[in-house]
């Protein structure tokens, strides 16, 4: 299934099925009237929901629409909780070097607690106060869950796996080495992450999904130029690990979700990179210095990621940096 959430005027919008093309919805919001609540009684609902998907696909479904006639918000406008990972080793080696730390160990993954009650929609403009505090963007993965119980393993976490997303988890680089140096977490460093407007249930992926990780090259392009197209594949924990990492001493409510950290791969000097920090990590490496610059008000970053047969999956995330 694929699951999204049009704007009603209401802080969390309202639910609705997505066509496999994206060019048609249909509101499900008799079944569920936003997708948090749909999570909270998965179990229960995830039958009736298939039911009305596969109506709508055979075109015996009434209260279809045309998608472009709605405006989709992020698939959670807002969530519980938004716990963001670093589980691709090729981009915590090359952020040691930028920031000038050790690398992380390998035993454990890093992951963060960041901002949960706003996520920007994938086209809305995203405000920034000031160009000095270093703007970057960041494709990622992430998963949306279920309520999962405290000390779930990772092969349990996996079946409360609900829904796949895509996003842009914004940073402020300049601010990040002088919050880390605290020992507290983020706080100015990460302000809200953007999201593809589809949220996708894992049996939409195929053989994209494995290993609890995506399998797929997530393309980025600043600026109308192609930046990266890093595949989700190299994770070093998979998303059921990160949440059973998650879970191991607190229960997770259902629509909590977990991130992948930016995509990268070993061969980075190849697919290029997610991020404008990690392409300045290489040049230190290469060059001896970083020389791209961060993002400068009016940029604009687009990122998504297709099926091999170049079906869409979760939409597009397309926005421009503006002064706040």
């Amino acid at each position: 299934m694929k699951l999204a959430t049009y704007d009603n005027g209401t802080p969390d919008g309202a639910l609705a099925l997505v066509s496999r093309h994206h060019a048609r919805l249909l509101p499900v919001t008799d079944i569920a009237p936003t997708l948090q609540i749909a999570l909270e009684r998965w179990e229960s609902i995830e039958p009736e929901l298939r039911h009305r998907d596969q109506a709508f696909r055979d075109g015996t479904a009434s209260g279809i629409v045309q998608a472009v006639d709605a405006r989709l918000l992020a698939p959670l406008p807002r969530a519980w909780q938004w716990l963001d990972g670093s589980a691709f080793e090729s981009h915590g080696d090359l952020m040691s070097k930028v920031f000038g730390i050790d690398p992380p160990a390998r035993d454990r993954p890093l992951m963060y607690q960041g901002v949960s009650d706003t996520f920007y929609s994938a086209t809305d403009d995203v405000p920034f106060p000031t160009e000095d505090d270093g703007i970057d963007f960041e494709g990622e993965f992430a998963v949306i869950t279920d309520a999962v119980p405290l000390g779930a393993t990772p092969e349990q976490a996996l079946s409360h796996i609900r829904l796949i997303v895509q996003l842009n988890d914004w940073s402020l680089r300049k601010i990040a080495p002088i919050e880390m140096k605290t020992g507290f977490g983020w706080v100015q460093a990460k302000p809200p992450c953007s999201v593809a407007p589809i949220a996708v249930t894992p049996e939409e992926l195929g053989e994209a999904w494995r290993d609890g990780r995506v399998a797929l090259p997530l393309h980025v392009d600043w600026n109308g130029e192609r930046f990266g197209a890093a595949n989700g594949a190299e994770m070093g924990f998979g998303f059921h690990e990160l949440v059973a990492h998650a879970a191991r001493t607190r229960a997770l409510v259902a629509g909590t979700m977990i991130g992948s950290g930016t995509v990268s791969n070993a061969n980075f000097r190849e697919v290029g990179s997610a991020c404008i920090a990690e392409r300045r990590g290489i040049e230190l490496f290469d060059d001896g210095e970083a020389k791209t610059p961060f993002m400068k008000f009016g940029d604009r970053v687009r990122m998504e990621a297709v099926l091999p047969d170049g079906s869409p999956l979760f939409g597009a995330i397309e926005q421009q940096v503006v002064r706040a």
